[in-house]
């Protein structure tokens, strides 16, 4: 797992015009190859990781991940869930809490990531050496454990960052 990439403002796709909002009208629909996008504004917002975790789990209803009847497909779903609270969380612990949660959805490489923007200047990382039996410091350690890739993204001249996680959709 790595925690930079590179990064072009294409990845995340056309901005949508509301603070909720799905992709633009030719977005494909789950199975056709299509790229899917959902933005959710949380700026100011409280209660934002019971929100965030309604949100990604109506995206994942919408983008054919719930309801899901066999055992892999709904630890995949939980899985996202679960990366979507640790990321938030970690916003609101350590870096004046989110501004955006962005998912987006590639059919066609069978991959969900997950953005979450806040004006944190700190760096996420792993806590090393893991302690398991340790209250606290396991978000970024679940989020490497569960994710096919994960990073850092800070735009130059900008305060703030977009910590992203990359998942694999069920077989």
């Amino acid at each position: 797992m790595s925690a930079t990439r590179p990064y072009s403002p294409g990845d995340r796709g056309p901005e949508p015009e509301a603070a909720v909002a799905d992709a633009p009208a030719h977005a494909a629909g789950p199975g056709s190859g299509g790229r899917q996008v959902r933005r959710l504004s949380l700026d100011g917002a409280s209660g934002v990781v019971p929100l965030s975790r309604d949100f990604t789990r109506e995206a994942l209803h919408a983008w054919g991940w719930l309801p899901a009847a066999a055992a892999d497909r709904r630890a995949a779903a939980e899985d996202v869930l679960l990366v979507v609270s640790e990321l938030v969380t970690n916003a609101c612990l350590h870096a004046e809490g989110p501004d955006e949660l962005w998912l987006s959805c590639d059919n066609g490489k069978k991959v969900l990531r997950i953005e979450v923007s806040d004006r944190g200047a700190g760096q996420p990382a792993p806590r090393t050496p893991h302690r398991a039996g340790r209250p606290g410091g396991h978000g970024m350690f679940i989020v490497q454990r569960l994710c096919l890739d994960w990073g850092v993204v800070r735009t130059p001249g900008a305060t703030g960052k977009t910590v992203w996680a990359e998942l694999g959709a069920p077989g």
